[in-house]
């Protein structure tokens, strides 16, 4: 069975979903063009090779491509396009020189027409990312780009329901042909699915002389192409995959790290609204035939697309967890601390929900822990009352199926009274991060509250378990010692108050005299 049609209806679906999610970055990263805008043909993709993996519940795709100046004067502007439809769901959109050794990352903006941000979007306009190459290509020079990119909301359960011992299959609608902005010599297309159970998948006819796609356990390949593809030029595919895991999403992921310099604690906590965006049951859930479906599942004999288990890693030396769901104490868990002999291992803590999420199914959770300061933070020998704060973005699940994220916020909360001089990120697939510094009161501070720092995101996914945030904070004495002041201050004075009360007459009649 072949999936013209379908893909083509996938398509349509995935045009209709999510359009309030569009130009979700950074109001100051963005680049407003004028009119019906098309970019100056001034490049030419003579080489482009698209690696899709799909092996995760979102989309990972990096595209290699080499291109070339065709313009008489230098040129340091790339357009990369993306549908109205799609843009909305892409995160950790980075650009490299693939040839550079030190792979420094390009500056990259979004850009979008004028109209769409007053709100008209009844054309529904390409929209771009602007690659802004560090040193401009001389006329008939080329340069080689690496270009990652995720896409979230992007995979479609096919059927949308199934029964609970089922196998679930996934849908993912492209382009055989890639959606560049300009001019493409020659490309090809490779697909990794999880499994080689790809039981169907659109085929091209006239596009290559031998059959498209070629198909080699678990990988398709579409093209070579090695005609001139025009701009803007696409080619609607579907290929459908079997997916044995769950598709899970945390619609919002709330972080807060709380630094303790008195105490030299690191307190973390993660709140998640995690949902199965899977295959609804088509049925009633059974309780029987879970717990024999389990059995199995537990002996590695089958899989299900239902969520069983979070194993979490905790990082190295973290102690006293917690986690609790709307209900209360999750009690179903198993903690493995740092052992001793690797201070440097992490921590691992198994979470099991109070019931199978299947596909549709919501479950709220949050969890906690505590870990020493002098793992986190540093002081700085050559600026006295300075320090350094290096936290982890993200401890996500590391089950095999992965987990993306539609709003992530961290808010990093330092001691009252200290003041942010600098902060940075670092780490691959970042998103455009929205920062804000600000305040916050918390128990026994005074009146100036403690030092905020905000991190806010769109489309994020566990990837960034491996980026860190770097804040560099000035805490001097003076603001130390102002806490533990006032509290002492507020003792005496409520000694005095007592004292000076104690000392009043409150009798009603004069003393008699002796």
């Amino acid at each position: 069975m072949r999936l013209g049609v379908l893909g083509a209806a996938i398509s349509l679906l995935l045009g209709t979903s999510l359009a309030e999610s569009n130009l979700t970055t950074p109001q100051s990263t963005r680049q407003i063009l004028q009119g019906d805008f098309k970019p100056p043909q001034v490049w030419e993709n003579a080489n482009l090779v698209r690696n899709t993996n799909l092996e995760k519940s979102y989309v990972r795709e990096t595209v290699n491509l080499v291109i070339k100046n065709t313009d008489k004067s230098p040129q340091s502007e790339y357009y990369f396009p993306f549908d109205y439809d799609v843009i909305g769901n892409v995160g950790g959109f980075e650009v490299r020189n693939r040839n550079d050794d030190t792979k420094t990352k390009f500056k990259v903006t979004t850009a979008a027409l004028a109209a769409v941000l007053d709100g008209d979007v009844s054309s529904k306009p390409t929209q771009y990312f602007v690659i802004h190459l560090p040193t401009p290509v001389q006329s008939e020079d080329s340069i080689t780009l690496s270009i990652s990119y995720h896409l979230l909301n992007s995979l479609m359960p096919l059927p949308a329901a199934i029964k609970q011992d089922e196998k679930q299959y996934l849908t993912y609608s492209f382009s055989a042909y890639f959606p560049s902005a300009y001019p493409t010599l020659k490309q090809k297309t490779k697909l990794k699915s999880p499994s080689a159970d790809v039981p169907e998948y659109s085929t091209t006819k006239g596009l290559t002389k031998s059959a498209d796609p070629t198909k080699e356990g678990s990988a398709l390949t579409y093209g070579p192409y090695d005609t001139t593809t025009p701009p803007f030029t696409s080619h609607p595919v579907t290929v459908r995959y079997e997916f044995t895991k769950p598709v899970l999403l945390s619609t919002t992921l709330s972080r807060s790290l709380e630094v303790s310099h008195w105490g030299g604690n690191l307190a973390t906590e993660d709140h998640y609204a995690l949902t199965n965006t899977g295959a609804h049951l088509s049925n009633h859930f059974s309780r029987v035939s879970w717990a024999t479906q389990n059995f199995y599942v537990q002996s590695n004999q089958i899989s299900t697309p239902a969520l069983r288990q979070l194993n979490l890693a905790l990082p190295a030396l973290s102690a006293d967890p917690y986690y609790t769901d709307d209900i209360g104490n999750v009690s179903t868990s198993r903690f493995r601390p740092t052992p001793r002999t690797s201070p440097t291992r992490p921590a691992n803590l198994e979470l099991k929900p109070r019931y199978p999420l299947f596909g549709g199914w919501n479950y709220t959770f949050r969890i906690g822990w505590n870990a020493p300061l002098s793992s986190y933070v540093r002081a700085l020998a050559a600026k006295p009352s300075t320090y350094v704060l290096r936290a982890p973005l993200l401890s996500p699940p590391v089950n095999p199926e992965g987990l993306s994220i539609g709003a992530y916020s961290l808010d990093v909360l330092l001691p009252e009274g200290a003041t942010i001089q600098s902060h940075e990120i670092v780490g691959p697939s970042l998103p455009d991060f929205e920062v804000e510094e600000g305040t916050t009161k918390t128990f026994m501070d005074t009146t100036l509250g403690r030092t905020r720092l905000t991190l806010k995101a769109r489309n994020v996914v566990d990837e960034i378990r491996d980026a860190e945030l770097l804040v560099t904070y000035e805490y001097t004495t003076a603001a130390a010692l102002r806490k533990p002041l006032s509290i002492v201050a507020g003792f005496v004075a409520v000694f005095v108050v007592l004292w000076a009360v104690g000392q009043l007459d409150t009798s009603i009649g004069k003393k008699k005299v002796a």
